[in-house]
């Protein structure tokens, strides 16, 4: 029989070979998340309105948040990593004060504030990493051998706490989150969900970069899992609770992001190759049914969820569209994909150990559930006697039926989407 000390040994010396593979599944993945991502948002961009220039400039701000994005999911060394990441988020900055209003400025200056902030808090971060590492690149050996020294190891799970803080901001994670639900609300529909899943596959990518390096320190990064565990409950929870309290359909989904976030950054904290397929498979999956909500909020308007009532009696595509997405979300059957979603980012906490972490999950699904069923609710009510005339072009349009066409198959056949990460 195989000695069980030996199995763990094992696995942490195999888990720098299996690095190179798995990296190179998430960039893939995490590539195609943005591209398709930053094609939606700017299709729902395009249907706002405006002149050849506007026009212009929107598209060239968003092939360059997703270029950055694209780069940051490729990205090993740090000063790379750090350039792609902010190129991934600064033109998003812009695209909220392209509005033109008074809120709009607002909620841009916040989220300017918001990236200068966590900009330098990455940057700390960095050098703490390469203070503990000696080396200016995410990788597995040198994390392994720092952590092997004890002073070392206080120094990088310093750089990890910090670098975790700065990705906060970019994720939407609790307490980094207050710029989420303003920016949302002040910036149009086609900006709103490029920073909800656009930016947020960028952050993840990011994230997944700095975990991938920590796959190879064993089962004594004990310290480094209570830190992401502590930040992904708290998301998870506070995310839920304030969602179910929003009536209106854009901040609502702002705080479903920062639920979401939570879910995101579960499977990471058990810090394995199978989570940070988690992590991936789950990114995508929120960002797909996201972009198909916002999908529906354009056809429909934003404003209180109210607008809703009877959608489904409507407009069927636009209200099954939106009831299918808001299902997903809440990983409840049709909505297959998202119910494996949740459990697939449940095993590694479960594998690791991580049973209060696994239980604050739990107590997560009971609330997302209220949350995401009473606006479902309202899909299935009587509509208003002046319900709203559902408006949108035909960007928005293509946006719902191949996202929902995307998820319908995804639902019926989950396997496509696992496969893909293993």
């Amino acid at each position: 029989m195989t000695d069980p000390a030996l199995v763990g040994v094992d696995a942490v010396i195999l888990a720098p070979a299996l690095l190179p593979a798995l990296a190179a599944v998430l960039v893939l993945v995490g590539d195609a998340g943005i591209l398709l991502a930053g094609a939606a948002a700017l299709a729902l961009l395009h249907d706002a309105g405006g002149g050849p220039r506007d026009t212009t400039v929107t598209t060239a701000l968003l092939l360059a948040a997703a270029t950055g994005g694209a780069g940051v999911a490729a990205s090993r060394d740090l000063g790379a990593w750090l350039v792609t990441l902010e190129l991934a988020t600064v033109p998003l900055v812009a695209l909220v004060a392209l509005r033109g209003s008074r809120t709009a400025a607002h909620g841009a200056l916040t989220l300017l504030v918001t990236s200068v902030t966590s900009f330098a808090l990455l940057v700390l971060g960095s050098a703490l990493w390469l203070t503990a590492t000696g080396d200016a690149a995410f990788a597995a050996d040198t994390v392994s051998a720092a952590w092997g020294d004890p002073e070392r190891r206080t120094v990088l799970v310093l750089a990890v706490t910090v670098l975790l803080c700065g990705l906060g901001f970019k994720l939407s994670l609790v307490p980094f989150h207050a710029w989420t639900p303003q920016a949302y609300s002040t910036a149009d529909i086609g900006t709103a969900a490029a920073l909800a899943t656009m930016s947020k596959v960028s952050a993840a990518a990011a994230l997944l970069v700095v975990a991938s390096a920590l796959t190879g320190t064993g089962p004594d990064a004990g310290r480094v899992s209570v830190v992401v565990g502590i930040v992904a409950a708290a998301s998870m929870l506070l995310g839920n609770v304030m969602a179910l309290r929003q009536d209106d359909a854009t901040r609502l989904l702002a705080w479903s992001t920062v639920a979401q976030a939570g879910w995101v950054l579960l499977p990471v904290a058990a810090l394995s190759t199978s989570g940070l397929r988690a992590s991936a498979a789950y990114v995508l999956v929120y960002a797909l049914a996201t972009m198909v909500a916002f999908a529906a909020v354009a056809r429909v308007g934003t404003g209180p969820l109210a607008r809703f009532r009877g959608l489904l009696r409507r407009d069927r595509l636009t209200g099954g569209a939106l009831a299918l997405a808001l299902l997903v979300l809440a990983g409840l059957p049709p909505g297959v994909i998202g119910l494996v979603a949740k459990v697939v980012a449940l095993g590694p906490a479960v594998d690791a150990g991580l049973w209060p972490l696994v239980v604050v999950a739990v107590v997560a699904v009971v609330l997302g559930v209220a949350v995401y069923l009473r606006w479902f609710a309202l899909l299935l009510g009587e509509p208003a006697e002046h319900a709203p005339a559902e408006g949108g072009g035909g960007g928005s349009r293509a946006v719902l039926m191949l996202g929902t066409a995307l998820l319908v198959l995804l639902s019926a056949l989950p396997a496509l989407l696992l496969d893909l990460l293993s």
